[in-house]
């Protein structure tokens, strides 16, 4: 078992022994100089290959905020650390530390309420697509030209299956029956 740490900075000009010292010793200790809004980070990464499956690590970090920006993002980096045996401790919240029944307790919780916002989220996106399109604002934009659609109708005349010349033109085989018959954004509804 060993103790890492993971310390945060958003940028090269800030200091990150606040946070080294909070975490305390650690057998091995990655630090980022990055936003928080991406989890692709070069150290974060590291660690992410470090741990190893089913070797109870105990990674530590001094907040929620210094691993992940968003819900979503601190609860799918927690579940992939959770999948190989490794628990997290936040040293500025041990309410959510993986390593305690109270504190998977409220990470599940935390997961129910992200994907209930992500459903919300979809609901309302439905609601908005759906009112934009009966005010007839919202429409996708074609994926052929009309020089493309005269090709393509010239490519099918010669016999070359709507299959083919639908890959042809990066398209799926309805897309190009579509664009041929002047359906959906190629013509009138």
């Amino acid at each position: 078992m060993a103790t890492i740490g993971y310390v945060r900075v958003s940028s090269v000009d800030q200091n990150p022994d606040r946070q080294i010292e909070a975490i305390g010793d650690v057998d091995k200790l990655f630090i980022d100089r990055a936003s928080g809004k991406d989890t692709h980070r070069p150290q974060l990464e590291a660690l992410r290959s470090y741990v190893r499956d089913g070797s109870d690590d105990v990674v530590k970090v001094k907040s929620v905020d210094r691993l992940a920006r968003s819900t979503q993002d601190l609860l799918a980096l927690l579940q992939e650390f959770e999948s190989k045996g490794v628990s997290v401790d936040f040293v500025d919240a041990p309410a959510l530390s993986t390593s305690t029944p109270s504190g998977k307790f409220t990470l599940t919780v935390l997961a129910a309420v992200a994907e209930f916002e992500r459903e919300l989220i979809k609901e309302r996106q439905r609601e908005g697509i759906a009112l934009a399109r009966a005010k007839g604002k919202y429409q996708r934009n074609p994926k052929l030209t009309p020089e493309q659609i005269a090709e393509a109708r010239r490519l099918v005349d010669e016999g070359v299956p709507k299959t083919r010349a639908a890959a042809q033109f990066g398209v799926s085989r309805w897309t190009l029956h579509d664009a041929l018959a002047g359906k959906g954004v190629y013509g009138e509804h």
